[in-house]
């Protein structure tokens, strides 16, 4: 796991001036986090490649930038390559010659026999840019999922790109930087900016499963894979489908337990990460390492289910209960060192779990995949139940469900009944192609016209554009197989919430402490399997994960297999009528507002009052503002 950055002419005919070694040398430096066991930079002609790295494989050996026997080819990379070793001796046989035992040469020798078709080979999370100089070409690649970001903006006849947001925005001062504001609109709606947007104009993020070739002056992007649509035709009994998935996720654990430095599992003690931790056991000749955090409020601790699942898989375990005061004294600074905004306020937890976790090993395997590919959240059987809850009677709907539904208790607990009750009608409400951001939405456009200056918001794009991801994503699929809208909503979770959320969240938490983190329910034929299940094997009415709770049934302990799933979420509705309020006054003040332009401060001012008068439940607003001041102040502190 590394930190990668890099300058190349679009006219590869002329060098790069010395003082681009700089440039790359300072992006590299921004990221140290990333890679703090060593750096290098290489130039020559028209490319300067950079790079931080973290040791994980070949301690000795594995220093970039790395260039072939040949030194023809030239890469910086950042991930794992998790079949290296199969892929190393598959070109061995075709007459490679390897000078280190790691992972980075075998995308060298791959390149070299396959060209661009060696992406489809690779088994692994990956961002890197390989310099061909026989060819006068980068070549750039980002894996499957996105679980490695690639940033790049191309300016004055160079493109330039990084790991890292604020490596390029930090560093390259003569550049334009110029905040979107259709990205800050869309964060608004979404919580994050979705890929490849991001949240400056002249940035943009290479998608999951891309190329990117900069060759004859000019730079283009293309995919090489996507996630395969769902087969209704597929007749293998439970059984046989039990006995591949086992197998396929004890591989996936297996190629992810290779590593040269100390490991271990995050484990919450949901169904996810317990599977994990329970196959690394299997095939582990010593006590797993875990490690979990817990809270003191009860409504917000799974402590105990991770000591349990801890106890029954012999597992050496590391725990830290705080209290959530304890979680709000550091959420400020880790939200504002994020690199992009991003409202997911379980990003205190994480880097505070990363912390703990980097004190121990170097490397950790987690859960994350599982919950967008196994139907693992509520949202899904409330996108199943909307389809029901349509079909009734109007009167049945507005006359009696809804009015019920407006009765309901509202909690700043982990559940708030009332909150969801409304969160379930507005997706309900909504066409297909929408429930799902309906769902998840923070600020809908008719609120976002409220809060929003006019001088600054644009209409049109709120009514006709801000949701087009959302749609682009669910009409993806085209074969009729794939029509049915509830198996739709998995592709618009894994392509959408899981990229720029889930995965970004534990990039930048773990990687703040140098640790990396491997996603076994990403691997790709474990995720091509979950993608081509038909919908009844991941829910099966209100059951979700069904056929993932059947496969490991035997493997996890009963009080584990029958827990409902928790997200990893923090008290925020009590914080921002308390501890946290001070600094929600301030950094959401009129003065601020009105000096910035881009809120109006009064329906801004309006919102806070509900929230703190116990009114309304205004946590996903009003929290969603917040970050994105901390992240403009943090900004503004860099520059």
């Amino acid at each position: 796991m590394c930190g990668i950055a890099g300058i190349c002419r679009l006219n590869t005919t002329e060098p790069l001036s010395p003082e681009a070694g700089t440039l790359v040398t300072g992006m590299c430096d921004r990221m140290v986090h990333r890679g703090p066991d060593g750096s290098g930079m290489w130039q020559s002609g028209p490319v300067c490649l950079g790079h931080r790295r973290l040791s994980i494989i070949d301690l000795a050996g594995g220093a970039q930038p790395m260039s072939d026997t040949t030194a023809r080819l030239t890469i910086t990379f950042n991930g794992e390559i998790y079949n290296f070793k199969e892929l190393k001796e598959e070109l061995a046989q075709r007459g490679a010659r390897f000078q280190t035992n790691s992972d980075t040469e075998i995308i060298l020798e791959a390149y070299k026999f396959w060209g661009a078709d060696c992406l489809a080979r690779f088994d692994g999370m990956f961002a890197f840019a390989l310099w061909d100089s026989d060819n006068q070409r980068l070549f750039c690649a980002r894996d499957r999922f996105g679980k490695k970001p690639f940033f790049y903006t191309v300016q004055q006849n160079c493109l330039y790109f990084a790991s890292e947001l604020t490596a390029l925005t930090a560093v390259l001062r003569g550049l334009e930087f110029t905040l979107d504001t259709k990205a800050v609109m869309r964060y608004l709606a979404y919580e994050y900016v979705p890929t490849p947007q991001t949240v400056y104009r002249e940035i943009t993020g290479l998608p999951p499963a891309h190329h990117l070739l900069l060759e004859n002056g000019r730079v283009h992007n293309a995919p090489y894979w996507d996630m395969p649509a769902p087969d209704e035709r597929d007749s293998r009994d439970e059984r046989e489908l039990c006995a591949e998935l086992y197998r396929l996720l004890s591989r996936a654990v297996r190629r992810r337990m290779i590593s040269d430095v100390p490991l271990g599992v995050f484990l919450s003690g949901g169904i996810d990460s317990s599977i994990v931790a329970g196959l690394m056991a299997e095939q582990s000749v010593a006590p797993v390492k875990t490690f979990s955090i817990g809270f003191r409020e009860a409504s917000y601790d799974e402590s105990q289910y991770a000591r349990t699942a801890a106890e029954a898989f012999g597992t050496e375990h590391f725990e830290r209960v705080l209290s959530a005061d304890e979680c709000a004294d550091i959420l400020p600074g880790t939200v504002s060192r994020m690199d992009l905004p991003m409202a997911d306020a379980s990003v205190a937890p994480t880097a505070l779990l990363s912390k703990i976790t980097r004190e121990h090993v170097t490397v950790a395997l987690g859960g994350d995949g599982a919950d967008e590919l196994w139907a693992g959240y509520e949202h899904y059987i409330g996108f199943k139940a909307a389809e029901w809850y349509n079909a009734l009677p109007s009167f049945a709907r507005r006359r009696v469900i809804e009015p019920l539904a407006r009765c309901l208790p509202a909690s700043a607990d982990y559940i708030n009944p009332c909150l969801a009750a409304a969160t379930f009608l507005c997706g309900a409400r909504a066409p297909a192609h929408f429930r799902v951001q309906a769902m998840l939405t923070a600020f809908t456009p008719d609120l976002q016209r409220e809060i929003l200056n006019p001088d600054w918001c644009d209409t049109h794009f709120l009514r006709e554009q801000l949701f087009a991801p959302t749609r682009e994503h669910f009409d993806h699929w085209r074969p009729p197989e794939a029509a049915e809208p509830t198996a739709r909503a998995f592709y618009v979770y894994a392509r959408q919430f899981m990229l720029d959320d889930i995965l970004v969240k534990v990039d930048r938490c773990s990687m703040l402490h140098s640790l990396e983190v491997r996603a076994p329910f990403l691997d790709k034929d474990v995720a091509e399997f979950a993608a081509r299940l038909p919908l009844r094997h991941k829910l099966r009415g209100f059951q979700r994960k069904y056929l993932l709770k059947k496969a490991f049934a035997e493997l996890l302990p009963p009080k584990i297999l029958r827990r409902n799933k928790r997200g990893f979420q923090i008290p925020v509705a009590d914080w921002l009528r308390g501890k946290m309020r001070p600094l929600m006054e301030d950094m959401l003040s009129e003065d601020r507002l009105r000096a910035q332009g881009i809120f109006n401060a009064n329906a801004v001012r309006v919102l806070m009052d509900n929230h703190i008068s116990g009114k309304a439940d205004m946590r996903k607003q009003l929290w969603t503002l917040l970050v994105l001041q901390l992240w403009l102040a943090a900004q503004q502190a860099r520059t």
